[in-house]
């Protein structure tokens, strides 16, 4: 398409602005009719010649022909003069100045084809040099993937094509590559959100006075490997939108190129993850080139479905890899389907609630040394078990702090509690109580309850009887404790 203004400034045509308040508008095309409604034959952006031939002793009438045009999209009218009207009708030029529709006076002596002649070939041009220009763009784009890092190389040409802003975003919304400028992210993330489900048949155009924002997939199987994310201060030209295109088919190819590191990444990973569960730190410090480990660790196990585990590993992945707030060197690993994270214990809380906001359940380990992890993730494990909707983050220090009753779930608890004590008396487990709360003295017992020593001696020699069991034995009151305090008090 081409300005009207390319049309109004073509040499030997002389036509005349009568009124052009949108001078820029896009012509695709010239037509030329004479019915009092040419709408049903427009599609929008022509420029519209008549000689008025129908329209003889309109006075009213010119605003409904207006407004019609004016909702058909066109770029501007074209009035021939000297043959129906000598000059552009006053109604005519009021409407038009009215409504917003641009006028445009075409004299006598200028001849309807020659206009579509020069306005066609005017279009030509404009495709040629749309054409060559965004040949041009791709083979600088296609330059760009070529270099060390394709994917920034590609993502830095396309925002100096497009003038503006472009990156790529994991499924889950982490900004994997670029420089996001004045992105609003909080708002990419809802995006992505609403369009992953479709995968790859998702894009989405965002139109805002300040700038128009594209997001589309990345990657050649079902499930996008990323998204693209441009924003230009207007709407992007041909050229822009085939150079986007362009981009985006390259960094399909090269994230189907990388695929084969990542995963060979991974292995590597796993494999470190081996060497720390068995307490060799030091070769697992060797095989991932790091120098050392933080001195206090945390490890965390996750679960959830596949494509949450899949959206926490490659999260983790990337704030390792760009050093977020002392995440370098995060290690993440899936094994058996679900998530281990060892990380810094500075940022292991914020990572155990990034993974719960993604959907998972997250059990976070005691704080160990890089040579003892073992032990940590065994209690991430058993954290883990105790996780539920109301409670996707556990952690294995509050369960400590909780003691031994959050080891079990209430139920298994209460149903124990009922079979272990379920024989006595509520007179019996009054005074059982009360004997455990003082640590087996039968003095402080009879004087709590206001019995004879020989009383209290004589109910915990029928309560033994009915346990099957000895309270002087540790295990046995400990036992009776735990199973007294998950039943109600009378």
């Amino acid at each position: 398409m081409i300005p009207l203004t390319a049309v109004l400034a073509e040499p030997g045509l002389d036509l005349k602005a009568v009124h052009v308040p949108q001078p820029n508008a896009p012509v695709r095309w010239v037509a030329t009719s004479e019915l009092v409604d040419p709408t049903p034959f427009l599609e929008g952006g022509e420029l519209l010649l008549t000689t008025g031939l129908a329209t003889a002793g309109w006075r009213r009438e010119w605003t409904s022909y207006v407004i019609r045009l004016r909702d058909a999209g066109v770029a501007g009218l074209g009035i021939g003069t000297g043959l129906t009207h000598r000059t552009p009708p006053r109604g005519l030029v009021r409407a038009c100045e009215e409504l917003g529709v641009n006028l445009v006076e075409v004299p006598r002596l200028t001849a309807f084809v020659a206009i579509s002649r020069r306005t066609a070939d005017l279009l030509e041009q404009a495709e040629e040099r749309a054409a060559r220009t965004a040949l041009d763009l791709q083979r600088r784009l296609t330059a760009a993937a070529a270099g060390r890092d394709p994917s920034s190389a590609i993502l830095r040409q396309l925002a100096k094509v497009t003038t503006g802003v472009a990156c790529l975003f994991t499924p889950a919304g982490q900004l994997q590559s670029g420089s996001p400028g004045d992105l609003d992210l909080l708002e990419i993330r809802e995006q992505l959100k609403v369009i992953r489900s479709q995968g790859m048949l998702a894009a989405l155009t965002l139109s805002s006075p300040q700038q128009v924002i594209t997001i589309q997939p990345i990657g050649l199987n079902q499930r996008p490997d990323s998204y693209l994310v441009t924003a230009t201060p207007t709407r992007p030209t041909e050229p822009q939108r085939r150079s986007v295109t362009t981009a985006a088919a390259l960094l399909a190819l090269v994230s189907e190129q990388q695929r084969e590191k990542l995963e060979d990444r991974r292995r590597v990973t796993s494999r470190a993850f081996d060497l720390l569960m068995a307490g060799d730190h030091r070769t697992a410090q060797l095989l991932l080139d790091r120098k050392a480990f933080p001195t206090k660790l945390q490890l965390l196990a996750a679960q959830g479905p596949p494509e949450a585990i899949e959206d926490a590993l490659t999260l983790a992945e990337v704030a390792g890899a760009n050093g977020a707030a002392g995440r370098r060197g995060t290690l993440a690993v899936r094994v058996d389907g679900d998530l281990f994270v060892v990380a810094a214990d500075a940022v292991a809380g914020r990572i155990a609630s990034e993974l719960a906001g993604l959907g998972l359940f997250v059990g976070v380990g005691d704080i160990a040394a890089p040579d003892s992890l073992a032990g940590s993730r065994s209690t991430a494990v058993q954290a883990l078990a105790r996780t539920s909707a109301a409670r996707p983050v556990v952690r294995w220090n509050r369960i400590v702090h909780e003691g031994l009753a959050a080891l079990i779930d209430q139920p298994t608890a209460a149903a124990f509690s009922a079979s272990y004590l379920g024989t006595l008396t509520a007179e019996q487990l009054e005074t059982l109580r009360s004997y455990l709360r003082h640590h087996g003295s039968h003095l402080k017992t009879a004087e709590e309850l206001g019995l004879h020593r020989n009383t209290v001696r004589n109910r915990l020699t029928q309560i033994e009887h009915q346990l099957g069991d000895s309270l002087d034995d540790p295990d046995v009151r400990m036992t009776a404790w735990f199973a007294s305090s998950q039943l109600p008090h009378l």
